[in-house]
């Protein structure tokens, strides 16, 4: 059974841009080849050329594994990527208080940044679900 449209091509795309740090990869929910993708440079960039044909396939495996509500995945994707480290992510999926710790704490010294950036897909889904 699909759960909808929750990841987006051209977010996927763009991501890519800089998918050799693995971006696209947190992105539609594979945090352990993003990973790879960061410490390899994206698996010394040939991983990530032959990502730009994958990415179509991401999204259908994103689309069908994550759960569509009111959080938009794309949207929560861009506020942690660009303003992480000052939980605005976390205020978007209501979760004011560690949102306003990440603000005082920077991401919580980056460990918080990170650890979202692995697991961000599934708090999404947890609160579509619910």
């Amino acid at each position: 059974m699909m759960s909808g449209d929750t990841h987006s091509k051209a977010i996927g795309y763009l991501l890519w841009v800089v998918g050799f740090t693995g971006a696209h990869r947190f992105y539609y929910g594979k945090p352990v080849s993003g990973t790879i993708y960061f410490f390899t440079f994206g698996l010394l960039l040939i991983g990530w050329i032959i990502d730009l044909f994958l990415i179509p396939s991401l999204d259908r495996e994103a689309d069908f594994r994550f759960k569509k509500g009111p959080i938009d995945y794309s949207v929560a994707w861009i506020l942690l990527t660009f303003l992480g480290v000052f939980g605005i992510h976390r205020m978007y999926m209501g979760k004011w208080i560690t949102g306003f710790i990440y603000l005082l704490t920077g991401g919580v010294f980056l460990i918080g940044y990170v650890y979202d950036y692995w697991t961000l897909n599934d708090q999404i889904t947890l609160i579509n679900s619910g």
